[in-house]
């Protein structure tokens, strides 16, 4: 890809976080999401790209939200993008911490298309890298990652959603001696927290959305680290009651028509199979990734992540915003 859409889509994640920080705080979500959807949206249809949301917040009949199969762009370089207009609706709305914008994005083909439904995560930082293995116990994971570290398993630390569906497993992280580090959400900033040098993260392990699997898979190929995913229908997740087996047998009907395999084993080069790969993360509320979007009076200052595969490189950016201007410009495709 062209090294000057790096900043572009740095762009595009900025606007989209700063349409969700309206939002901040004031409980709905499903209000921050459409308004970060509608600036990414325009941004990305106002980008010199021929893009393809190749996983996103659903299908094509779920618009407004960026649907998987949607072409986005003004015409250039053929790219598959992964998007997550916000990574962290409810603690946008409740003003929580590690809300993000992002994006990933990679040449035609690179990045795995999927439903949007579950993956299991298994993600590490570039010193374990080439010896988790999600076919095999977490325990022979976690005693593998250490061994890789050379840290003793009792100072080896682990994060994990902090979700129903994880509670028994935290008690057994728990009793193989792990430190774990719960969130609420935003499995995204964690994964990628494994390959942060300053960070205290070794291992993200959760079951999540496939959107966030995906992007992040993305930004641990640039950074060198690893990661492993299997496609979960919901009903292997959430339960087996009559609504989840509907839902999960279309997903898995979904699945079979691009091609993919749900509960089989994903390697990093399955879901990003290059890594000439870019990686936008705009924080919308103060997090351990990046921080959030600061505002004095009408001024926002934004920060974000930027990672380019090709390169090697991650930058941080910082940008202001006057959001009357911003605003006008989202709406006359100047920004």
């Amino acid at each position: 890809m062209k090294g000057d859409l790096a900043i572009a889509f740095a762009r595009v994640t900025e606007g989209a976080a700063l349409a969700g920080h309206k939002w901040l705080g004031r409980g709905d979500k499903i209000a921050a999401d459409n308004a970060a959807v509608e600036v990414m949206r325009t941004l990305l249809n106002h980008t010199n790209i021929n893009g393809e949301i190749v996983i996103g917040e659903g299908e094509i009949d779920e618009a407004p939200m960026l649907y998987i199969g949607e072409h986005v762009g003004c015409g250039g370089c053929a790219v598959d993008i992964a998007v997550d207009p916000i990574e962290g609706t409810r603690m946008t709305a409740m003003g929580q911490n590690n809300a993000l914008a992002v994006l990933a994005a990679g040449d035609k083909g690179c990045l795995l298309k999927a439903p949007d439904m579950y993956m299991e995560k298994l993600v590490v930082g570039p010193q374990a890298k080439g010896v988790i293995d999600l076919d095999k116990p977490l325990a022979d994971n976690f005693a593998a990652i250490a061994k890789a570290l050379n840290k003793p398993l009792s100072e080896l630390v682990v994060t994990i959603l902090a979700k129903p569906r994880h509670d028994q497993l935290i008690t057994e992280m728990h009793a193989m001696g792990v430190r774990v580090f719960a969130f609420p959400d935003g499995d995204v900033a964690a994964a990628i927290l494994t390959c942060i040098p300053e960070s205290d993260v070794d291992v993200m392990y959760c079951i999540g959305g496939a959107p966030e699997g995906v992007v992040s898979a993305a930004a641990i190929r640039a950074l060198g680290g690893d990661m492993q995913g299997r496609l979960l229908p919901r009903h292997h997740v959430k339960g087996d009651t009559e609504e989840n087996r509907r839902l999960g047998e279309m997903e898995i009907r979904r699945c079979a028509e691009m091609g993919i395999e749900p509960n089989k084993l994903l390697r990093l080069e399955d879901m990003a199979r290059s890594d000439d790969v870019i990686f936008a993360g705009t924080g919308i509320t103060k997090g351990d990734l990046v921080e959030g979007i600061q505002r004095r009076g009408n001024i926002a200052t934004t920060e974000t992540l930027l990672i380019s595969g090709k390169c090697g490189t991650m930058r941080r950016i910082q940008s202001s915003y006057d959001l009357n201007r911003q605003d006008e410009a989202v709406k006359q495709h100047t920004l």
